[in-house]
């Protein structure tokens, strides 16, 4: 056991974060041990900027969470770690671990299930994994424990496992991916025992890890900044079989300039997700199933989304993408046609989507590493750089760059060189068109027919299917709009002169004309009936209604005079002012308004015949001897068939004499319009 001072190694208190050092300061006020342990002082001493720093103790998780509270979070279940936060930062507490006691904790092929045994620091070193992570740095005492020489291998830029090798492998075969991680990003090299290590059955223990925690051992690799020396050693090794799906013999050209472009952004401190580099790892694989469904004959969007979601669904074998970066890389493969060959319609809309950004960066890294290359992938049409342009435009600018933007570009090199030939042959084309046809509209017809009868290198055969019918739908509608103009004001004036013709004025104009003997044109009704031709009505001569008649009554004299005084014949005034004996007197004819000309009986006839009430002033009128003829047809009726009254019930002697009086009458009232039920008489 080597302990240094921290000044010597020039570590300092006041270069560490305030996190770390108020979790440690916290728990030796409790009364407890705790060091800073793992790369936060192996990167410290190697002049790095550590990602993170962790904490170890031997206070039990339990007692941790007494002594943080809230603030401390329990995590693990073959680990069990305690996370502190500090501030927004989150510190890493674990406890000193001992040797595992049972065989209960391993499987057969020696893996670590459970390692939940508590021990001393001295114990603890030797659980650690390579030696350059085994420093205890103490920061309020400025002590620096070395119990494995580990500031040799620091110098000597070795990477050594503690204890066997091939045993520490088989405990966690993840250690194998650490190692790499770590020689990529110290540039150390193996010693003889680890280099040893890596080989086939090694690599397939890793099928025994859970997809969960190789997903997030690549997330340090991907996202450390040092992606491009770590490729190579992913393909050398075989780690890569572990990893991916299919995996290519080699780094494709398009994953290594993401690599590039990776670790250029983590340099100046941008953020960078993941899942992009699958997107780009997993890029061949998705090409592949999308060209086995287009050979289905699948419709290319049910085609992109059956690839995508079968390349994902075989990948969460080996690495458990979560759900919202299984849709980031969806997403970017899916734009990627889109992006290449855009509609005008689309321009905007896809500037606006969420996964804009990603699925342009991948455009333009499939541009730089000549991607269209591959045989399965598809032509990016250069519009990359188009795309770029368009981002730094105001909004002015870019509906000009939509509107200028030309529709033919095609997803293909060779529908590309097509299109463009029959595109560019309509533009060059439709100015031609444009002018003969102007010129056949300005010279007539038969300036159009001796045109179309010379030989035209632009007939309507060079023209789109779709620009023809939009011309011919034009000229009908020019044509149906001429012959409707000229005929509108023919129509409009012989509306005009039959209005003045049925018009009041028009009528009194022709009234004085023939007061003038002028002839004139007078328009003849529709439906005329001549009273001659129609069967005379009846001639009833009706009794004169008396003053205490009915309103009906009075409404039928006014009608039946209205009636005569209509078919009384109009005699025409002469010269003199007298009326010609040898005129012909022609019968008089009268437009037929409604039917009550023609019926035979002119008074109205009632939906429902009411049943009127008896009263005893018509009682007493009949029984003083009044004239029948001044009686209204419906008491004739009533007269013609006397029917008994029902007996009203005795009630008071004046109504006992007035039915005395009316006993001896034959007139007994109108006939109801529902025979009642008569009431026994008193008398039987």
């Amino acid at each position: 056991m080597a302990e240094r001072a921290a000044k010597q190694l020039e570590l300092n208190k006041s270069e560490l974060p305030n996190s770390i050092t108020e979790v440690i300061t916290t728990l030796t006020r409790a009364g407890f041990d705790a060091y800073i342990v793992g790369g936060g002082v192996r990167d410290t001493l190697l002049g790095l900027r550590p990602k993170d720093f962790d904490a170890v103790t031997d206070a039990k998780p339990h007692e941790i969470k007494d002594v943080f509270g809230k603030r401390c979070r329990i995590i693990g279940r073959r680990f069990k770690l305690a996370h502190v936060y500090s501030g927004r930062e989150l510190i890493e507490v674990a406890t000193f671990r001992g040797p595992p006691t049972s065989k209960g904790n391993t499987n057969q092929e020696g893996m670590i299930l459970r390692d939940n045994v508590w021990g001393d620091i001295k114990q603890d070193f030797s659980r650690r994994d390579f030696s350059i992570n085994a420093l205890y740095y103490q920061p309020l005492k400025g002590v620096v424990h070395d119990f494995c020489d580990a500031l040799d291998d620091i110098d000597n830029k070795i990477i050594r496992l503690l204890g066997e090798a091939s045993v520490r492998i088989e405990e966690d075969p993840v250690r194998l991916l650490r190692a790499l991680r770590f020689k990529a990003k110290l540039g150390f090299e193996f010693d003889k025992a680890l280099a040893e290590q890596f080989h086939e059955s090694n690599w397939a223990l890793l099928e025994q890890i859970s997809p969960h925690r190789l997903y997030d051992e690549t997330q340090k690799m991907f996202t450390g900044g040092y992606l491009v020396p770590l490729l190579p050693l992913l393909f050398e090794s075989g780690a890569i079989d572990s990893l991916v799906i299919y995996p290519p013999s080699e780094a494709s050209a398009l994953v290594q300039q993401v690599a590039i472009n990776t670790d250029k952004r983590i340099a100046a401190g941008k953020s960078i997700n993941p899942a992009f580099f699958y997107a780009a790892l997993l890029w061949e694989n998705y090409l592949h199933q999308l060209e086995k469904a287009k050979k289905r004959n699948m419709p290319f969007a049910e085609a992109q989304m059956h690839a995508a979601g079968k390349v994902i669904d075989r990948q969460r074998i080996k690495t458990a993408i979560p759900k919202f970066a299984e849709q980031f890389i969806r997403d970017i493969w899916i734009l990627q046609p889109k992006l290449s060959a855009p509609r005008n319609k689309q321009i905007e809309q896809l500037a606006e989507h969420p996964r804009f950004r990603a699925a342009f960066d991948f455009l333009l890294l499939r541009e730089q590493c000549d991607d269209a290359a591959h045989p399965l992938s598809e032509s990016t049409n250069e519009m990359g750089v188009w795309w770029q342009t368009y981002q730094t435009l105001s909004e002015q600018e870019k509906q000009q760059a939509i509107d200028d933007f030309d529709e033919s570009i095609r997803r293909g090199s060779y529908k590309k060189r097509q299109r463009s030939r029959g595109r560019n042959r309509q533009n060059s084309d439709s100015k031609t068109l444009d002018t003969s046809t102007a010129k056949q509209q300005n010279t007539g017809d038969s300036t159009a027919k001796a045109e179309s009868k010379q030989p035209m290198a632009h007939d309507s055969s060079n023209v789109p299917a779709r620009r023809r019918r939009a011309k011919s739908q034009s000229t009908a509608g020019k044509h149906e709009n001429s012959r409707h103009n000229n005929q509108q004001p023919q129509q409009d004036a012989a509306e005009l002169a039959q209005l003045q013709e049925l018009s009041l004025a028009s009528r009194d104009d022709q009234s004085k004309r023939q007061s003038k003997q002028q002839p004139a044109h007078h328009p003849e009704p529709l439906f005329v009936v001549e009273h001659e031709k129609v069967v005379p009505p009846l001639k009833k001569q009706l009794p004169e209604a008396s003053k205490g008649s009915s309103k009906r009554s009075q409404k039928a004299k006014q009608r039946k005079t209205v009636d005569s005084a209509d078919k009384a014949p109009v005699e025409k005034p002469v010269e003199g002012g007298r009326p010609t004996s040898n005129a012909k007197v022609r019968p008089a004819q009268t437009i037929a308004k409604t039917p009550a000309l023609v019926s035979i009986n002119n008074a109205p006839i009632p939906h429902k015949r009411r049943r009127q009430k008896v009263s005893t002033d018509n009682i007493s009128t009949d029984n003083s001897g009044a004239d029948t003829s001044s009686v209204a047809p419906k008491d004739q009726a009533a007269a013609k068939y006397p029917k008994k009254a029902p007996r009203p019930a005795k009630s008071s002697p004046a109504e006992t004499s007035n039915a005395a009086s009316s006993k001896g009458t034959d007139n007994k009232g109108p006939i109801p319009s529902k025979r009642r039920r008569r009431q026994p008489s008193s008398n039987a």
